[in-house]
């Protein structure tokens, strides 16, 4: 039965006259506003205005706010645009899979029967990945229940190539994962007549997950042992562990170096060959881009790979929206019904989204609920301006000036009565860990934003602004020496959420929940177009006087 959006109108509050915009000013939070802080060193006069406004507060844009894991996990622009247009939270990445595995549907997919396809034909199944319960990269849990489907469809040879955690669970655990690990594949292997076991491994922060373009000789150490398999050779996993444990009393997991599992004749295992399937099942991306790219790009320059071997690459997720790596994943973003464009579009309100290319998807398809295309085509228009094909700290203004223009101009028309950009610069000059261009990006949206309200002052109408994740606000971090390192990565710091209304006489106020992230925006901006909130949405950052 479908379900009919309607929304119910406020009593004491109709909206202003002119159009409500929503301004996403990507990848600018608040930050330590240090030296470290481009968003505080930039020349942000707008910015600073707003940032006094009574009516400003900050939201959550990581973690459990978005649907992550954790609190330690770093938000994004997908999941920060689907609890924007949802007005709720939707289970991600670890939740996400859990959910996929317990119901099936990992397995259902046409990916999945290509892969089980290859191991019933020849070809051997690899996995590669954490192998901790600690649940911020991976859980062994949903690697063990994907072993257990490739045995049950008849997967003739498999490999596990486990990368040592040590960080995320006990500094010298990886036996309590390494030894369980073992006898399920030996017992699989002995009932089922099949040839299971974990070909290669090493510690995290020495193979294989590598972030940021930081050190691209750990993914070549993966490389070489996973795939070629070249490295320092033992009979089993677990003896490796414990000889590196004996020979450095220091040593921990997550340093250990890599190696390799070989046969009675000294031949590794599981290297990676044509006709193959693999299968990263880390769900966090940050540290599974770069081990992708090694497996998927032609045109590759991260080492000298040699030869890229015929096989199915697989991601458990999408590890990165905006460049899709990798193009193969299991799990998909999660089904989010209801958002808030579907009941504006019912109510038979126009409205425009625009960006650049960067982000054209992200205040479309993922604010959309990771939905293609129009809602109502006759009541919406899209609006993508190409970004420029440069390094964008060369020219870190972007398309701002352009989307600025386009915005006003649609404004001006009276045509529209919502509309929403995002500003992508504060987060893909952000990630090129060039401080002098971040603080210029982070100036042109602040140029952009303050011509933007003064359209909305003339017009009569609203500007909300916020953001959908931080990157900008931190440019420099420290590491375990306390020596200063670029920092091209998202952060962990709040966002803004700032209301500028020229017709504000008190109406209403801001209120402070404790606990208020993006999805709190959606039920805000129906309140701010004179609408009350759809009942299952989380509760608006405003509450209106009696």
């Amino acid at each position: 039965m479908a379900v009919t959006l309607e929304l119910d109108k406020l009593k004491t509050f109709n909206g202003r006259k002119g159009p409500l915009l929503l301004i996403i000013m990507d990848g600018i939070g608040i930050g330590r506003r240090d030296e470290t802080d481009p968003v505080y060193l930039a020349n942000t006069p707008t910015l600073d205005h707003l940032f006094n406004s009574r009516l400003c507060t900050r939201l959550q844009a990581h973690g459990l706010a978005v649907g992550l894991p954790s609190d330690k996990d770093m938000g994004n622009s997908e999941v920060g645009h689907n609890a924007l247009g949802a007005g709720r939270v939707f289970d991600q990445g670890a939740l996400l899979v859990n959910n996929a595995i317990k119901s099936g549907k990992i397995f259902k997919s046409d990916l999945w029967r290509q892969i089980i396809d290859r191991g019933v034909e020849g070809g051997t199944v690899h996995f590669i990945g954490l192998l901790s319960d600690g649940n911020v990269h991976s859980h062994i849990d949903q690697l063990f229940s994907m072993v257990d489907a490739c045995a049950e469809a008849a997967v003739t040879t498999l490999r596990v190539h486990a990368l040592l955690d040590g960080r995320d669970v006990g500094a010298k655990s990886a036996l309590d994962y390494i030894v369980p690990t073992q006898e399920k594949l030996k017992t699989i292997s002995r009932e089922k007549g099949v040839d299971y076991c974990i070909a290669s491994g090493g510690g995290r922060m020495k193979v294989t997950m590598d972030r940021y373009n930081a050190d691209w000789n750990i993914v070549k150490k993966g490389w070489e042992a996973h795939v070629l398999g070249k490295g320092r050779s033992f009979p089993s996993a677990e003896e490796a562990i414990r000889t590196f444990y004996e020979e450095d009393e220091r040593m921990t997991d997550q340093y250990m170096d890599p190696f390799v599992v070989v046969d009675d004749g000294g031949r590794p295992l599981g290297p990676i060959v044509d006709g193959d399937a693999v299968i990263f099942f880390n769900f966090r991306g940050d540290r599974a881009i770069e081990i992708s790219r090694a497996f998927m790009e032609k045109d590759f320059h991260g080492f000298e790979r040699g030869p890229l071997p015929e096989i199915i690459y697989a991601g458990m997720m999408e590890y990165d929206g905006d460049t899709h790596i990798p193009p193969n994943f299991l799990v998909s973003p999660p089904d989010i019904d209801r958002t808030v464009s579907e009941y504006l579009c019912a109510e038979g309100i126009r409205m425009f989204a625009i960006s650049e290319t960067q982000k054209y998807g992200h205040v479309t398809y993922f604010w959309n609920g990771n939905r293609s295309g129009y809602i109502d085509a006759s009541l919406e228009r899209y609006v993508e301006i190409p970004s420029d094909r440069i390094e964008f700290d060369r020219a870190p203004k972007m398309k701002a000036i352009e989307i600025k223009e386009q915005t006003i101009e649609m404004m001006k028309t009276g045509d529209y009565r919502f509309g929403r950009v995002n500003f992508a610069n504060g987060d893909m000059v952000g990630h090129t860990g060039v401080l002098e261009a971040t603080v210029i990006a982070v100036e042109t949206v602040d140029q952009c934003v303050g011509e933007l309200l003064s359209v909305i002052d003339d017009l009569g109408g609203i500007a909300v602004i916020t953001a959908d994740h931080g990157n900008a606000d931190e440019i420099f971090a420290r590491d375990e020496k306390g020596n200063k390192k670029i920092k091209t990565a998202h952060t962990l710091n709040p966002v803004p959420f700032i209301i500028h209304d020229p017709g504000y006489q008190g109406e209403y106020e801001m209120v402070e929940m404790g606990d208020q992230g993006l999805s709190n925006v959606a039920a805000t901006l129906l309140n701010l177009l004179g609408y009350e909130k759809v009942k299952d949405y989380d509760p608006s950052l405003i509450h209106f006087k009696r």
